[in-house]
């Protein structure tokens, strides 16, 4: 009987061991979790100033200019394209008119 005691106690000692180290385990797994959160957050942040650099209209235009040689429109290059009225569309959807720019590309030039 007392043998028996022992080892209920013995049991009982290695489950509470267990459960400690494994509080512990868990502790610094939350931590790192943390870590890993502060540090993806930051990237993302950084990503959206990049997002935000790399769309704005100005730079896009300038690039459009400078790097690809494309201008604005000139007078009777754009061509408007209307949808008639009595179109239906099943989705509901209104149809609004669609400009079009032609776009003369010198021969031998693409």
């Amino acid at each position: 009987m007392k043998t028996v005691a022992v080892f209920v106690g013995f049991c009982l000692v290695l489950v509470f061991v267990w459960e400690r180290v494994d509080v512990v385990r868990i502790g610094y797994e939350i931590e790192q979790l943390k870590r890993d959160k502060t540090a993806l957050e930051r990237q993302r942040d950084e990503l959206r100033v990049k997002v935000s650099a790399l769309s704005a209209s100005d730079r896009i235009a300038k690039l459009a200019t400078e790097k690809l040689g494309m201008s604005l429109p000139q007078q009777g290059q754009i061509i408007v394209v209307q949808s008639r009225p009595s179109d239906v569309h099943p989705s509901g959807v209104v149809p609004v008119g669609l400009k079009v720019a032609r776009n003369y590309v010198p021969s031998g030039r693409l």
